[in-house]
């Protein structure tokens, strides 16, 4: 038996985990979990990072109750893009902005003009999403941000987790790749690209693989007594952590979406994909764990849901995901459709999020909806239509089908959708695990251990440790004709 410490830092969340390697599979406990949410401070969108490191912390705290339990290493995984800057001393100098934030509205366009999207996409193979880093860089730039002139150090919400853990200043490789000022074929930063937009490069620092051991455990006094843990950076941009959890079967030829927040659907390939067709299309290629690539797009997901909940809560009360999904079912298919690519507008911001709903409709002459279910209803069935968009175009890019559909993450216990998904795009689908952050994690941090062998291994002990639920297509007109509607109104 080995036992693994993880931390899963979300947008929402920060959840301490234990989990037990017995017998070729995996148990989780829950230690501990802390809110997170980001803070709005005179019009600027900020993640509180010292409220996110306090959830480690309590983390920490809740294994220290536990004996504290041995365990094997540690590690972290959160999202990407989002950074903090760090004084020549490794002080804060400002807190991280989310990528949501407005500051870097009209920003892609001004970027473009000096590095044109095309030769920005050949030498990184990122899709352009409003959000990037690069993007939200130039803004700084561009606005004059002091934190950009006194830089030292660069390093993404999970790089600065890390170093708080162990006092190592590196990158890992899948929040590096995540920037789109990483160059995958030169396996280091574009320094040149940086220096066109005025932006410093001093700051960069080591760029290190998943896997890598970066040290002991030392919280560099001020806190309790721990173990000198190994911590691990493993594929710490959660969906390549995600990713690596997918139980596919070797040799498959599958899709996967990591269904959360953000929805990102993809296939695993072994070197990026970087054509005319892949740029068209906006797809990414984002590293991934052993040696991968996550040839990918990024899609708004369950967000804007998620801020439909969040107005009903302050408007009226609570309601459950099973309340809402259980008034989706109810109401009558094929109404009006929303276009859920990164970059809309209309829908990629927190606020009035039914307000904007019925707002697009109205706008794009379709009816408007004006019950609860209605406008779930419209959520899902769009994003069922963009996972088939997407499928359609990745095979596309590819040069070959993709014969059945993984969904991991939170979104696979969405039975509705995973039906629809199913559906609209004709490909059976396989849900699970919810947990596929923490298993990946884990699985990453027993191969650097020697404990399991390789990515193909760690598979297999996912597909024993959670069960799978499996979703036929049954294709319906109604999907078709939906489908014909959902391209006049949706971006690539």
């Amino acid at each position: 038996m080995s036992q693994f410490l993880t931390f899963d830092v979300g947008n929402s969340s920060v959840r301490t985990m234990l989990v037990t390697l017995q017998d070729g599979a995996l148990t989780l406990q829950e230690l501990g979990r802390t809110p997170n949410e980001a803070v709005f401070v005179r019009g600027t969108l900020y993640w509180d990072i010292l409220s996110i490191w306090r959830g480690v912390l309590s983390g920490l705290a809740a294994w220290r109750r536990t004996g504290p339990a041995p365990i094997v290493s540690m590690a972290l995984d959160t999202w990407a893009v989002d950074f903090v800057l760090l004084d020549e001393a490794g002080a804060l100098l400002d807190n991280p902005v989310s990528n949501r934030d407005t500051r870097t509205d009209g920003i892609m366009g001004r970027l473009h003009a000096i590095i044109p999207r095309e030769e920005l996409y050949a030498r990184t193979g990122i899709q352009m999403m409003q959000g990037n880093t690069i993007y939200q860089l130039y803004a700084m730039r561009l606005a004059g941000a002091p934190a950009l002139r006194y830089a030292a150090t660069f390093l993404t919400v999970a790089d600065v987790l890390n170093y708080w853990l162990t006092g190592r200043q590196v990158v890992e490789f899948t929040s590096a790749t995540a920037t789109q000022f990483y160059d995958p074929r030169a396996g280091d930063w574009t320094r040149d690209l940086l220096e066109r937009l005025d932006i410093p490069t001093r700051m960069l620092p080591e760029i290190v693989q998943p896997g890598t051991v970066l040290g002991p455990l030392d919280l560099g006094g001020g806190a309790a007594e721990l173990p000198p843990v190994p911590v691990v950076a493993v594929a710490s941009h959660d969906t390549g952590s995600a990713v690596a959890a997918v139980p596919a079967e070797e040799g498959a030829r599958f899709a996967y979406i990591s269904s959360g927040t953000w929805s990102l659907m993809g296939a695993e390939v072994l070197a990026p994909v970087i054509t005319e067709t892949s740029l068209r299309y906006n797809f990414t290629n984002e590293g991934g764990a052993a040696g991968t690539f996550r040839l990918l797009k990024n899609l708004l997901g369950m967000w804007p849901l998620q801020v439909c909940l969040e107005v009903w809560e302050a408007e009226e009360r609570a309601y459950s995901w099973a309340e809402v999904l259980e008034m989706a079912a109810a109401t009558p298919p094929f109404g009006p459709l929303l276009d859920l690519g990164p970059n809309s507008p209309d829908f990629r911001g927190p606020g009035d999020m039914p307000g904007r709903i019925r707002a697009f409709c109205a706008r794009t002459d379709q009816p408007v909806p004006e019950t609860k279910g209605a406008i779930v209803r419209c959520i899902l069935e769009s994003l069922a239509l963009k996972y088939r968009q997407t499928l359609e175009q990745l095979e596309e890019v590819l040069g070959h089908r993709l014969d059945v559909i993984h969904i991991v993450g939170g979104g696979s216990r969405n039975t509705l959708l995973n039906q629809m998904t199913a559906d609209a795009t004709g490909r059976p689908v396989l849900a699970g695990p919810a947990e596929a952050a923490t298993m990946g994690n884990v699985i990453v941090q027993a191969m650097t251990a020697g404990q399991v062998e390789s990515l193909a291994a760690g598979r297999a002990i996912v597909r024993r440790s959670a069960p799978l639920a499996h979703y036929e297509p049954h294709p319906a007109a109604g999907w078709d004709r939906a489908y014909e509607r959902f391209l006049t109104l949706a971006g690539p």
